[in-house]
Protein backbone atom coordinates (compact mmCIF):
# COMPACT_ATOMS: atom_id res chain seq x y z
CA UNK A 1 0.00 0.00 0.00
CA UNK A 2 1.09 3.89 -1.01
CA UNK A 3 0.58 5.42 2.04
CA UNK A 4 1.62 9.05 0.37
CA UNK A 5 -1.72 8.17 -1.59
CA UNK A 6 -3.87 5.89 0.68
CA UNK A 7 -3.36 7.32 3.83
CA UNK A 8 -6.74 7.64 5.78
CA UNK A 9 -8.51 5.51 8.41
CA UNK A 10 -10.48 3.79 5.64
CA UNK A 11 -7.30 2.55 4.50
CA UNK A 12 -6.01 1.37 7.46
CA UNK A 13 -9.39 -0.18 8.21
CA UNK A 14 -9.48 -2.22 4.80
CA UNK A 15 -6.38 -3.95 5.91
CA UNK A 16 -7.90 -4.52 8.71
CA UNK A 17 -10.81 -6.44 7.74
CA UNK A 18 -8.80 -8.56 5.52
CA UNK A 19 -6.13 -9.53 8.13
CA UNK A 20 -7.72 -12.33 9.62
CA UNK A 21 -7.64 -14.36 6.29
CA UNK A 22 -5.27 -17.42 6.70
CA UNK A 23 -2.81 -16.58 3.26
CA UNK A 24 -3.74 -19.76 0.75
CA UNK A 25 -0.07 -19.97 -1.16
CA UNK A 26 2.27 -18.91 1.53
CA UNK A 27 3.33 -18.94 5.55
CA UNK A 28 2.77 -15.37 6.19
CA UNK A 29 0.44 -12.93 4.74
CA UNK A 30 2.95 -9.66 4.10
CA UNK A 31 1.63 -6.07 4.14
CA UNK A 32 4.33 -3.43 2.84
CA UNK A 33 2.99 -0.20 3.69
CA UNK A 34 5.31 2.19 1.55
CA UNK A 35 6.31 5.92 2.64
CA UNK A 36 4.09 5.52 5.80
CA UNK A 37 5.10 8.35 7.70
CA UNK A 38 2.52 10.01 5.56
CA UNK A 39 -0.54 8.14 7.08
CA UNK A 40 -2.86 10.59 8.91
CA UNK A 41 -2.95 10.83 12.72
CA UNK A 42 -6.45 8.46 12.79
CA UNK A 43 -4.58 6.41 10.45
CA UNK A 44 -1.23 5.81 12.87
CA UNK A 45 -3.65 5.15 15.73
CA UNK A 46 -5.88 2.29 14.23
CA UNK A 47 -2.35 1.09 12.66
CA UNK A 48 -1.30 0.65 16.04
CA UNK A 49 -4.21 -1.34 17.07
CA UNK A 50 -3.53 -3.86 14.75
CA UNK A 51 0.33 -3.66 15.48
CA UNK A 52 -0.01 -4.27 18.90
CA UNK A 53 -1.65 -7.74 18.59
CA UNK A 54 -0.82 -8.79 14.92
CA UNK A 55 -2.43 -12.42 14.08
CA UNK A 56 1.24 -15.08 13.65
CA UNK A 57 0.32 -15.34 9.98
CA UNK A 58 0.76 -11.70 9.23
CA UNK A 59 3.72 -9.64 8.79
CA UNK A 60 4.03 -6.11 8.34
CA UNK A 61 6.78 -4.27 6.61
CA UNK A 62 6.65 -0.33 7.41
CA UNK A 63 8.75 1.73 5.26
CA UNK A 64 9.78 4.53 5.15
CA UNK A 65 12.80 7.61 4.24
CA UNK A 66 11.69 10.05 7.33
CA UNK A 67 11.64 7.65 10.86
CA UNK A 68 11.62 10.35 12.86
CA UNK A 69 8.20 11.22 11.66
CA UNK A 70 6.57 7.69 13.06
CA UNK A 71 5.13 7.72 16.40
CA UNK A 72 7.14 6.37 19.37
CA UNK A 73 4.77 3.71 20.27
CA UNK A 74 5.04 2.58 16.57
CA UNK A 75 8.52 2.24 16.36
CA UNK A 76 8.92 0.14 19.77
CA UNK A 77 6.64 -2.27 18.36
CA UNK A 78 8.79 -2.64 14.92
CA UNK A 79 12.33 -4.18 14.30
CA UNK A 80 14.40 -1.16 12.80
CA UNK A 81 16.36 -2.28 9.89
CA UNK A 82 18.01 1.15 8.37
CA UNK A 83 19.40 0.24 4.89
CA UNK A 84 22.56 2.21 3.19
CA UNK A 85 23.32 2.54 -0.22
CA UNK A 86 25.47 0.69 -1.56
CA UNK A 87 29.13 1.40 -2.91
CA UNK A 88 30.17 1.88 -6.27
CA UNK A 89 32.39 -0.45 -6.55
CA UNK A 90 29.68 -3.64 -5.20
CA UNK A 91 27.48 -1.76 -7.74
CA UNK A 92 30.07 -2.71 -11.13
CA UNK A 93 30.59 -5.87 -9.98
CA UNK A 94 26.90 -6.89 -9.92
CA UNK A 95 26.44 -5.02 -12.97
CA UNK A 96 29.30 -6.87 -14.26
CA UNK A 97 28.07 -10.40 -13.47
CA UNK A 98 24.62 -9.33 -14.74
CA UNK A 99 26.26 -8.14 -18.23
CA UNK A 100 28.20 -11.16 -18.63
CA UNK A 101 25.23 -13.57 -17.96
CA UNK A 102 23.57 -11.67 -20.74
CA UNK A 103 26.21 -12.09 -22.86
CA UNK A 104 26.28 -7.96 -23.33
CA UNK A 105 29.39 -6.46 -23.60
CA UNK A 106 30.06 -3.02 -21.94
CA UNK A 107 33.14 -0.58 -21.13
CA UNK A 108 34.17 -0.25 -17.40
CA UNK A 109 33.43 3.34 -17.99
CA UNK A 110 30.07 3.23 -18.13
CA UNK A 111 29.74 0.91 -15.72
CA UNK A 112 31.16 3.41 -13.27
CA UNK A 113 29.07 6.37 -14.56
CA UNK A 114 26.12 4.33 -14.32
CA UNK A 115 26.88 3.47 -10.52
CA UNK A 116 27.59 7.20 -10.01
CA UNK A 117 24.61 8.52 -11.49
CA UNK A 118 22.60 5.44 -9.44
CA UNK A 119 23.84 7.14 -6.01
CA UNK A 120 24.15 3.79 -3.98
CA UNK A 121 20.81 2.49 -5.37
CA UNK A 122 20.64 -1.17 -6.80
CA UNK A 123 17.44 -0.86 -8.33
CA UNK A 124 18.60 2.74 -10.42
CA UNK A 125 21.77 1.48 -11.40
CA UNK A 126 19.73 -1.47 -13.02
CA UNK A 127 17.22 0.39 -14.44
CA UNK A 128 19.65 2.32 -16.13
CA UNK A 129 21.81 -0.05 -17.30
CA UNK A 130 18.75 -1.53 -18.97
CA UNK A 131 17.97 1.53 -20.66
CA UNK A 132 21.07 1.58 -21.65
CA UNK A 133 20.54 -1.94 -23.13
CA UNK A 134 17.78 -1.15 -24.90
CA UNK A 135 18.55 2.30 -26.74
CA UNK A 136 22.04 0.28 -27.83
CA UNK A 137 19.58 -2.63 -29.39
CA UNK A 138 17.20 0.29 -30.85
CA UNK A 139 20.01 1.85 -32.44
CA UNK A 140 20.75 -1.09 -34.29
CA UNK A 141 17.57 -1.48 -35.57
CA UNK A 142 16.88 1.72 -36.60
CA UNK A 143 20.21 0.78 -38.85
CA UNK A 144 19.22 -2.28 -39.14
CA UNK A 145 15.74 -0.99 -40.67
CA UNK A 146 17.58 2.17 -42.88
CA UNK A 147 19.84 -0.73 -44.56
CA UNK A 148 16.46 -2.68 -45.20
CA UNK A 149 14.66 0.46 -46.79
CA UNK A 150 17.34 1.33 -49.13
CA UNK A 151 17.74 -2.12 -50.18
CA UNK A 152 14.07 -2.36 -50.61
CA UNK A 153 13.89 1.03 -52.83
CA UNK A 154 16.92 -0.48 -55.17
CA UNK A 155 14.69 -3.69 -55.60
CA UNK A 156 11.56 -1.87 -56.45
CA UNK A 157 13.18 0.60 -58.83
Amino acid sequence: MDAASNNSVEDIRSIKEKINFLPTLAKYRVYIIDEVHMLSTGAFNALLKTLEEPPEHVKFILATTEPQKLLPTILSRCQRFDFKKISNEDLIKRMKIICEESNIQVTDNALNLIATLSEGAARDALSILERCIQDRRNQYRRKQNKRLSWYTKVCIC
